[in-house]
């Protein structure tokens, strides 16, 4: 599933191709992007948008419109868009919708699994939308670890299921936690409630060093994710425990295991992470 640094990824694409650009035509072919919405009418609704800016909140993309609707897309597990200086023509079993765009592009909506959605929001329904469902922005340098200390203390649960709570943290799935735990020295069964001031600087400090060293290699590329120019992220090449059950650590050389923490694989090195 795309976590923050690939869904960032493709909003930087998107915002380099659409911002400005106008919906000419916009065609959506499976009904289950938009349901219980009819997709022919939500098409003809965004026909005619300009594009003010592409923005991110968690995992979900943010397409404002000058008029100030927005499409709200959550790319699930195997979302994605693809950008081609022309219009699209070949087939592909995969594409969900196309928007045509007024410089002659297309931009093409793939999802292998179809668990994808769009949702069309009138001014006044984004906030609230998004405030109902999405944490806080552990990238934002307005937050400290002393705001996020009252969160933690009422929570016993593992900090590795808590971290993948999406609306206490917004943006942080499976890997990212695995990698930040590990940067934090933060065991991930370690309950949130332990949690000290000293340990949470720490943890945030984690997040976010997982979070921008993926940023900054476009992402991971393990089977369906690509940019917006079919371009693979290269953050799969760096992880120092996600996947690597058996092989050693890179700071300490004792070999990483692999647990389970809210139901999810996770792995960890027990040395640095007691």
């Amino acid at each position: 599933m795309p976590e923050l640094p690939e869904v960032e990824t493709i909003r930087a694409g998107l915002e380099a191709k659409l911002a400005g650009r106008q919906f000419d035509r916009v065609e959506i072919l499976d009904a289950r992007l938009t349901r219980p919405h009819d997709p022919v009418e939500v098409a003809a609704e965004l026909q005619g948008e300009r594009v003010a800016a592409v923005e991110r909140r968690g995992k979900y993309l943010v397409f404002r419109f000058e008029s100030g609707r927005a499409l709200l897309v959550h790319l699930r597990m195997t979302g994605g868009f693809r950008h081609a200086n022309r219009r699209v023509e070949d087939e592909d079993p995969h594409r969900r919708a196309v928007v045509s765009l007024d410089d002659g592009s297309d931009v093409a909506y793939r999802d292998v699994r179809r668990f994808g959605t769009w949702l069309l929001l009138e001014p006044n329904e984004l906030e609230p939308y998004l405030v109902s469902r999405v944490g806080d922005e552990l990238l934002d340098r307005r937050l400290f670890a002393k705001t996020l200390q009252p969160l933690l203390t009422r929570r016993r649960a593992p900090i590795k299921a808590v971290l993948l709570d999406q609306r206490l943290f917004a943006g942080v799935g499976n890997i990212y936690a695995d990698e930040a735990l590990w940067w934090s020295r933060l065991h991930p069964l370690r309950s949130a409630a332990s949690l000290d001031l000293a340990e949470i600087k720490r943890l945030l400090q984690g997040v976010r060093k997982a979070l921008t060293h993926g940023i900054a290699r476009q992402g991971a590329t393990l089977r369906d994710y690509r940019g917006v120019e079919g371009q693979s992220g290269s953050m799969q090449r760096e992880f120092r425990v996600y996947g690597r059950a058996g092989e050693p650590c890179t700071r300490c050389g004792t070999a990483i295991r692999k647990t389970r923490a809210g139901g999810r694989g996770t792995w960890f090195c027990p040395a640095c992470q007691p």
